[in-house]
């Protein structure tokens, strides 16, 4: 049988990674977009992971707390085009220690 040779991964040696950050954040929805699927688009337009960590909604208004996790250019990016859809969004400014 021949001998196979894998090839090895370049390492990072003396490359930094920037490490994945998570923040919280609050969205109000417009009524006009409360039906509409913007955690999921939020999801597939950026390299983000989305956790809803609470939501209540009504036909009023949408307001929910979502957890997201990634690069800090990807989180920007993605909280500029919340806005630009025209949710606002505010940073979550206690953290709870959770159980």
């Amino acid at each position: 049988m021949p001998h196979v040779v894998k090839k090895s991964k370049p390492t990072t040696a003396g490359h930094r990674t920037a490490q994945p950050e998570k923040t919280r954040l609050w969205l109000m929805y417009p009524p006009r977009l409360i039906t509409t699927p913007v955690v999921w688009e939020l999801g597939h337009k950026f390299k983000v992971i989305t956790n809803v960590r609470q939501a209540s909604v009504t036909d009023e208004i949408g307001v929910v707390c979502l957890e997201l996790q990634g690069q800090r250019s990807e989180i920007k990016a993605a909280i500029k085009w919340l806005e630009r859809v025209g949710i606002k969004v505010e940073p979550v400014e206690i953290n709870v220690i959770e159980s």
